[in-house]
């Protein structure tokens, strides 16, 4: 079922922020009751799953490219397992049939047709950058229709992307609770609230400061840096709220002044002048405006022989309780290498346990704080030579983001789980299993490609995800195919040599049948 909004519709006026926070407080406390059923697969009563994966937050995609990322969530259309379980996704524009049965068709155990009956797609037909959630909230038609899909509202939960004032008014107009963190709660997820957290929790911390707003702030703060570290080479200025590595940027500090010359702070200006914006089409000047309007951070740049960025995925339930997920090394690119581009599951076992126990720490802190909901911690680790590995904390996202798709996608596929205690993942099969995930396997030759190609070289590669052998490849972010020659996959094998493998050959089948596409159509 697809619904879209007409054109124009009259604007509901905005709640309160006193009768947004009463009224979401008490929706909230249906969470406790509900989460028998959000929690596990094996549930059998019915109930209704709202996803909006709205991306309400600093990013440099807009229009059809977040369409793409919509639809990255789509992974949990295989909630639908649930056999009395009923899902309304969201998103901008419409999603294509092929995109829709080719999920359905990963669903194990599951008829495709019985699930079809229990999704419903919603579309705000709009192609505008804005968040969805405010496009829904602008569309009260839309909204009543999205409440009409749901039989009863005490066995339904809204699942956002991430968790801002729009979404907690979305969850209020719609009468549902939401499955996230309180916006109140969100300056622990920015860059400089995410450092106290850590020190608070006795979590290593790179060495920085807070709360920077002017070039000048970055400049002086700098200049501290250098006075306790005076061989610092490099430094990072963070942008509070930014994601995915965009609002970073590296400052080069070799050839200064020493510490505390007079000269320094002015030859620190200059440095900023020529820092290296990780947002390409950004510039320092736009750089520094967004600095003033939102805050920001500066750190030293850890450094090594060898350096990872793992990060460790938690969960802190309407009970209260904390439950470590996942571990990932994050795969980065970008033109400072500080830019998501991709992960690979678990992290490296040197430092696995190590980082989760340090993670331990900072989700029990944001429990004492009232978080409910997923969250994800990042780290850098570094060794040099012989030396065990170190590891520091850079960044709270009290939000989902690019490891919660693959994670969730191989728990819902093969029934495993992760223990944290050894950094495992075991299926019930007693296989273990590791993935390769990316949202960037991208080609300008990739336009060329249709779905029905697409999924037909998956098939004759052997490279589908295989319900029995419960290894091979499922994709994501399909509508990024045709508009930019991008998509995104999770490859899942029963060893991390197999999962790099599968991740390799999807990238050669696909060049070789783009090749074909552009030779012959």
């Amino acid at each position: 079922m697809n619904t879209s909004s007409p054109e124009s519709e009259s604007v509901a006026p905005r709640l309160s922020r006193e009768e947004a926070e009463e009224r979401f407080a008490e929706l909230q406390k249906k969470l406790v009751p509900q989460w028998r059923l959000i929690r596990t697969l094996a549930q059998k009563e019915p109930q209704t799953i709202v996803v909006v994966p709205s991306m309400s937050m600093e990013m440099s995609s807009k229009g059809l490219v977040l369409q793409a990322y919509e639809e990255r969530f789509l992974f949990l259309l295989l909630l639908l397992r649930k056999v009395r379980a009923r899902v309304i996704y969201v998103t901008s524009l419409p999603i294509l049939p092929s995109t829709v049965e080719y999920y359905l068709g990963l669903l194990p155990g599951v008829i495709p047709s019985h699930a079809k009956e229990r999704v419903f797609f919603v579309s705000a037909m709009d192609a505008t950058g804005k968040p969805l959630s405010q496009k829904l909230l602008e569309r009260p038609a839309l909204l009543a229709r999205i409440r009409a899909l749901i039989p009863n509202p005490d066995v339904a939960h809204l699942v956002p992307y991430n968790t801002t004032e729009l979404e907690r008014e979305l969850a209020v107009r719609l009468g549902i609770p939401m499955y996230g963190a309180d916006p109140k709660h969100f300056p622990f997820g920015t860059k400089s609230g995410g450092r106290r957290i850590f020190r608070e929790a006795g979590v290593p911390v790179p060495d920085g400061e807070e709360d920077v707003r002017t070039r000048a702030d970055v400049a002086a703060a700098l200049a501290r840096l250098r006075a306790r570290k005076p061989g610092l080479q490099q430094a990072i200025v963070k942008l509070d709220d930014a994601v995915s590595g965009e609002g970073n940027a590296r400052v080069e500090l070799s050839g200064l002044p020493e510490p505390g010359d007079p000269a320094e702070l002015e030859a620190l200006d200059e440095r900023l002048g020529t820092m290296k914006l990780e947002d390409q089409g950004s510039t320092i000047d736009a750089y520094f405006a967004k600095l003033a309007e939102r805050n920001g951070a500066v750190e030293e740049r850890i450094q090594g022989t060898r350096f990872e960025s793992p990060s460790v995925q938690m969960r802190l339930t309407p009970l209260g309780e904390l439950e470590l997920l996942s571990t990932h090394d994050q795969l980065l690119g970008g033109p400072s290498g500080q830019s998501y581009l991709g992960c690979t599951f678990p992290a490296d076992p040197g430092y696995a346990v190590t980082i989760t126990n340090e993670a331990r720490k900072i989700g029990e802190r944001l429990g004492k704080e009232g978080v409910i909901g997923r969250f994800a911690v990042d780290f850098v680790t570094v060794k040099t030579g012989d030396e065990p590995w170190r590891a520091y904390a850079i960044e709270i996202n009290l939000r989902k983001g690019g490891t919660t798709h693959p994670y969730l996608t191989l728990e819902f596929l093969t029934d495993g789980d992760y223990d944290a205690d050894t950094g495992v993942f075991t299926a019930p099969s007693g296989r273990r299993k590791f993935y390769v995930a990316t949202d960037h396997l991208e080609s300008p030759a990739y336009r060329a490609l249709t779905h029905e190609r697409l999924f037909d070289r998956t098939i004759r590669e052997d490279l589908h995800f295989n319900q029995a052998r419960q290894t091979g490849v499922v994709f994501h972010m399909l509508s990024g195919l045709t508009e930019q020659g991008r998509l995104g996959l999770t490859a899942v094998g029963d060893s991390p040599g197999e999962a790099r493998a599968l991740y390799d050959r999807v990238g050669v089948a696909l060049d070789d049948e783009a090749r074909d596409a552009l030779r012959h159509g």
